[in-house]
């Protein structure tokens, strides 16, 4: 079945993601790009970057159709979500959690958001850059955990999330292309209450969305347990490609 609803490209930063700057627009309904990938192509709808963003980084002049998207903007949206501990204290997921709520996709497909870092050589199409998910968090202890999360939730939402890069990633959902994005299977969410409930009881939540503040209320072995459950929920089928 051919969904008709949005289609959601999210661009990242890895070196592979200039492939993106000559695909055709036809597959995609919005093109979301977090921190530098607004360089990439001129014609992205939202810019997505957390409020350390270096003001010289981030466009001087926006067309009528550009917004930028702010902790103003994405914090309630991922708070709707669960809140960051248990959604993962990234850009790429943040943005993910951002495009369910605002957007309410059919489709979400991510490029140069795989979170795989050379040991030589750049690390981003600019060059090297500061390996955002790489760093000492408490929410980031398995990216793989919180895609897979992230991935339930968009099918919840009758949303496929798919990668449009191939190789090593650390999102378990399934790689295609821009033409069979909506052929993937969606994802079984038919668990994800009963996850969703362990994480309210364990009341990790943090409405300003700064959790880092408070990082010593959190448990990871438990939050390593919760992890392990979003993992356990996902089905051989929900990663398999088109």
């Amino acid at each position: 079945m051919t969904s008709t609803g949005p289609k959601v490209l999210i661009l990242g930063s890895a070196p592979c993601v200039q492939e993106a700057a000559d695909w055709s627009r036809g597959p995609f309904t919005h093109i979301l790009a977090i921190n530098n990938a607004w360089r990439v192509r001129s014609d992205w709808d939202f810019l997505i970057h957390p409020e350390d963003f270096p003001e010289e980084n981030q466009p001087q002049h926006l067309l009528p159709n550009q917004q930028i998207i702010t902790a103003q903007d994405y914090v309630p949206a991922q708070n709707a979500y669960g809140g960051f501990v248990y959604a993962g204290g990234t850009m790429a997921f943040t943005a993910g959690y951002w495009a369910l709520h605002a957007l309410k996709p059919d489709v979400i497909a991510y490029f140069g958001c795989d979170m795989v870092y050379p040991a030589q050589g750049n690390t981003h199409f600019y060059g090297k850059g500061q390996a955002d998910p790489l760093r000492k968090d408490i929410t980031l202890r398995s990216l793989e955990a919180k895609s897979a999360r992230l991935m339930q939730y968009a099918a919840r939402q009758g949303c496929r999330m798919v990668r449009l890069s191939k190789g090593e990633s650390r999102l378990v959902c399934p790689s295609t292309d821009p033409n069979h994005m909506s052929q993937t299977h969606l994802a079984d969410a038919s668990r994800l209450d009963h996850v969703e409930a362990q994480e309210r009881a364990l009341g990790y939540f943090v409405p300003s969305g700064r959790y880092w503040q408070v990082a010593t209320r959190f448990d990871p072995v438990e939050l390593d347990r919760i992890d392990r459950l979003w993992l356990g929920n996902i089905q051989p089928q929900d990663v398999k490609a088109a």
